[in-house]
């Protein structure tokens, strides 16, 4: 049976250009940080295929992801696939990396949720653009279908990258220290690198969850607003103590050094929600009162700031 295709990729692809066109599509390496984007102009080289019931019915068009958007009489190209990583027939408007709109990020979050935050400081400082989409926890956005399918547990944050759903912020920043290397999130001492998964983990797993909404929405409930504040602030100064005891003899400009890296994607967020909702007073911490200092210079940490955020409330904006 014909479907006009080649019968082989190798005359498929000879021509004048040949190695330019290869260099473009393979202008990362795939197997080191996943399939980059392919750019617009090699693309644009690649001939155009028309899709007939017999395309349909091929091997080529068997991609899970682009299968759907597949239309009678429409136009394909045969380009690898970052999905199945095969040759594979891939719609004009919606070619894994063809087209711009594919490879752009988007980030659900909510202005107020220091997990999100930790996540937009990140994308910031690796200089990645992305859309924003709030999602208003009050409301019980996240525990709408819609969300819950991109996250079971319907918390923020969740990223979505192309094909790639991840939700956890601590999942979302590791795939991104993976995927867009630039500006790395961790340092390459061993030490330094451990101590930051060190300074992140205790954040993430022993202050985070004991603010969370759910967490002292039920205790204000069972216990009233005192006993709430009161929970809040045993656990948060806990973790401060234990930080700056681990941080004592590493800090710099910043909790590990100089520059930012990942303990501070946890920290920042952790010490500006403790001041603001918790009334903590972070004199007591000498430590991560100077490095917050820092975080309130760095465009970066204050671009991901609460109240910059679009769908922060009018009276929660300076």
């Amino acid at each position: 049976m014909d479907f006009g295709l080649p019968t082989n990729l190798g005359d498929y692809f000879i021509g004048p250009g040949l190695e330019q066109l290869i260099q473009q599509l393979a202008e990362n390496d795939p197997n080191r940080y996943g399939t980059p984007p392919t750019s617009k102009s090699a693309v644009e080289k690649l001939s155009d295929i028309k899709i007939t019931d017999e395309t349909l019915g091929s091997d080529l068009s068997q991609c899970a992801v682009c299968t759907d958007s597949f239309e009678l009489n429409g136009e394909a190209k045969q380009m690898p696939c970052a999905t199945s990583k095969k040759m594979k027939l891939q719609p004009l408007n919606k070619a894994h990396g063809g087209g711009e709109e594919s490879t752009k990020l988007k980030l659900y979050s909510n202005w107020r949720s220091s997990c999100s935050c930790r996540v937009r400081i990140a994308l910031d400082l690796k200089g990645l653009d992305y859309e924003y989409i709030g999602v208003n926890l009050l409301k019980g956005e996240h525990k709408s279908p819609e969300f819950v399918k991109l996250n079971p547990l319907g918390y923020v944050p969740v990223l979505v990258d192309g094909d790639i759903v991840v939700s956890d912020s601590f999942a979302i920043l590791l795939y991104l220290e993976e995927k867009y290397p630039q500006n790395p999130l961790l340092p390459q001492d061993l030490q330094k690198k451990a101590l930051n998964y060190q300074a992140a983990n205790l954040v993430s797993a022993n202050m985070q969850p004991h603010q969370n909404l759910a967490v002292i929405g039920y205790i204000k409930e069972k216990l009233g607003p005192d006993e709430m504040l009161a929970w809040v602030q045993h656990h948060l100064r806990n973790g401060f103590v234990a930080l700056e005891k681990l941080l004592k003899n590493n800090a710099g400009k910043y909790a590990t050094g100089d520059t930012p890296f990942l303990a501070d994607l946890f920290l920042a967020p952790q010490i500006d929600v403790a001041i603001k909702r918790f009334d903590i007073d972070m004199n007591e911490f000498p430590i991560l009162s100077r490095i917050n200092e820092s975080y309130n210079e760095h465009p970066a940490f204050q671009a991901a700031a609460p109240d910059k955020q679009p769908d922060a409330p009018s009276e929660a904006r300076e």
